[in-house]
C-alpha cells in the first residue's frame, strides 16, 4: 500500500477527499489536511450555496485529519486504503458544526450522558445500477419485468452483485447478504449491525463503494430516492435497539404488550412526535417526496405496526437481544449520518419525555383516516424541521441552520428550472 484516501461525508454524504503518499502520512495525521468549509455548502453540480461561515467570511479551511483505526485497503485500487477523516475548524480546535459525523457524534453522546444508553443500528439500502443509453444517457440496467426478491443471472444477467458482494467482503464494512430488489436494475444489499456510528460510517462507506465499483464497470449506480416515473423509489430502512451501558436490550418487555418494554412504547411515540422534522433529514431531496403516497411500501402516514410493511415504523417480530424497531422512513439518497442522528435526537427525546404511543396500526395502512401525513413536499418537510426546536436543539443550531440554508436553496433552484415535463405538457398546445 502506498497511497491512502482520507475521505469525509459533506452535507449530502457524497465523499469528499484527498489521496495521501503513504510517506507523507504521519505529518497530514499530526497536522490535518486544509479544506475549504464551504465544500459543505457546495451543490452537486458545483455551485456554492451561501451559507453563513463559508463565503460571508471569505472561504475559510476546515482541518480533516486522518482517523488511521478506520483505514482498510480498497479491493478494486491495488496499493490504495481508505481512511475515514474528521473534521474540524483550525481556529478552535473544535468539531466543524456542519460535519455531520459530529453532528451524529454529538447527539449519542448527549443519549449515553442523559440517559445511559447506547444505539445499535443494522442499515439496509437500496439502489438502481444503470447502464450508458449510447445518447449519453443511463438506462436500467438488466431490464426486465418480475425479477422480485431473485438472486443469480435472471435479474443480474452480468453477476452484478456476486461482483460486488465480493469486493464488499474485501473493504470489511460489515456487508452480508443482497438480492434483486422489485424494480428492473434495483438491488439492496444489508449490512451487519453495531454501535450507530460505525453503521453510519459502515453505511457512508457502502454507498461510496457501490458508486466507485459501478464507475470502474462504466456503470452508474445511483441511491436517488426515485429516478424513474414508472418504478418506485429506493428506500433506506434503519433497523434500531437501545441497550444499556451493560449491553442489555431495553426494548425487551417480557410479560408486557407486544413483548415490548415501557422505553420501547416511549422510543417509538418519540419517532412519531418528530417524524415530520425527522423527513427533513431522511428524505432530504425534492426527488424524496416523488417516491411516497399509498401503496408505494414507502411510508405515507405517521404511523407504527407490529410486523407491518405498510407502517412508518415497524416493529419485527424478534424479541429479547433481537427485540428492535425498523424506521422505514428514510430513502436511499439520505446522509447516513445525519438520518441516524435524526433518528436517536427522536428516540432521547421520547424517552426523555416519557410518551406514550398510539394504538399500532391493525391491517394494511394509507389510511388518512387512521394517522397524520408526513410532510408531502422538501418545503414543508423544511418548515416542520425548522419548528421543532427540541430536535434543533440536540442536533445544534449551527448545523440546523446550514442544513436549512442549503437546503432551501435547492427548493428555490428546483422552482426556477424548466423541466421535461413542462415542455411536453404545453410547449406543443400553448
Amino acid at each position: 500500500m502506498d497511497v491512502v484516501r482520507v475521505v469525509y461525508p459533506d452535507l449530502i454524504g457524497t465523499d469528499r477527499g484527498r489521496d495521501v503518499l503513504v510517506d507523507h502520512l504521519p505529518s497530514v495525521h499530526a497536522h490535518g489536511l486544509a479544506f475549504c468549509r464551504a465544500v459543505y455548502h457546495t451543490t452537486p453540480r458545483g455551485g456554492v450555496v451561501p451559507v453563513a461561515g463559508g463565503l460571508d467570511v471569505g472561504l475559510p479551511d476546515v482541518s480533516v485529519r486522518p482517523e488511521l483505526a478506520t483505514a482498510r485497503p480498497l479491493p478494486w485500487e491495488p496499493g490504495v486504503a481508505w481512511c475515514l477523516g474528521e473534521a474540524t475548524d483550525p481556529a478552535t480546535g473544535e468539531l466543524a458544526p456542519e460535519g455531520p459525523r459530529a453532528v451524529l457524534r454529538t447527539v449519542l453522546r448527549r443519549l449515553q450522558q442523559d440517559q445511559g444508553l447506547r444505539v445499535v443500528v443494522g442499515p439496509e439500502l437500496e439502489y438502481f445500477l444503470c447502464d450508458p443509453d449510447g445518447n449519453g444517457g443511463w438506462r436500467r440496467y438488466g431490464e426486465a419485468s418480475g425479477n422480485v426478491y431473485v438472486a443469480g443471472r435472471r435479474g443480474d444477467p452480468d453477476a452484478h452483485l456476486l461482483r460486488t458482494l465480493r469486493r464488499l467482503a474485501g473493504l470489511g464494512i460489515g456487508a452480508t447478504n443482497g438480492n434483486h430488489e422489485f424494480a428492473s436494475g434495483q438491488f439492496e444489499i444489508n449490512l451487519d449491525h453495531s454501535d450507530a456510528l460505525d453503521a453510519a460510517d459502515r453505511a457512508f462507506l457502502f454507498k461510496s463503494a457501490i458508486k466507485e465499483i459501478a464507475r470502474v464497470e462504466g456503470r452508474l449506480a445511483t441511491f436517488m430516492a426515485k429516478p424513474f416515473n414508472d418504478e418506485g423509489g429506493s428506500g433506506f430502512h434503519l433497523h434500531v435497539s437501545v441497550v444499556d451501558m451493560e449491553g442489555r436490550n431495553v426494548f425487551d418487555g417480557p410479560g408486557r404488550p407486544y413483548g415490548l418494554s415501557e422505553t420501547a412504547g416511549h422510543a417509538i411515540a418519540g419517532v412519531l412526535r418528530h417524524a415530520p422534522a425527522m423527513a427533513a433529514l431522511l428524505n432530504p431531496t425534492v426527488n424524496s417526496y416523488k417516491r411516497f403516497g399509498p401503496d408505494t411500501l414507502a411510508p405515507w402516514l405517521i404511523d407504527w405496526g407490529l410486523d407491518n410493511r405498510s407502517a412508518m415504523v415497524r416493529i419485527p417480530p424478534e424479541r429479547g437481544p433481537g427485540a428492535r424497531l425498523e424506521l422505514r422512513l428514510g430513502d436511499a439518497s439520505a446522509n447516513p449520518y445525519l438520518a441516524i442522528a435524526a433518528l436517536v435526537a427522536a428516540l432521547h427525546l421520547g424517552i426523555r419525555d416519557k410518551a406514550e404511543p398510539p394504538a399500532p396500526l391493525e391491517g394494511y395502512g394509507y389510511d388518512t383516516d387512521k394517522a397524520p401525513m408526513l410532510p408531502d413536499s422538501l418545503p414543508a418537510a423544511l418548515d416542520a424541521f425548522a419548528a421543532d426546536t427540541e430536535l434543533a436543539e440536540l442536533l445544534g443550531p449551527g448545523f440546523v441552520d446550514a442544513f436549512t440554508t442549503y437546503k432551501r436553496d435547492e427548493v428555490d433552484r428546483f422552482r426556477q428550472h424548466v423541466t421535461d415535463w413542462e415542455f411536453a405538457e404545453y410547449a406543443y398546445q400553448i
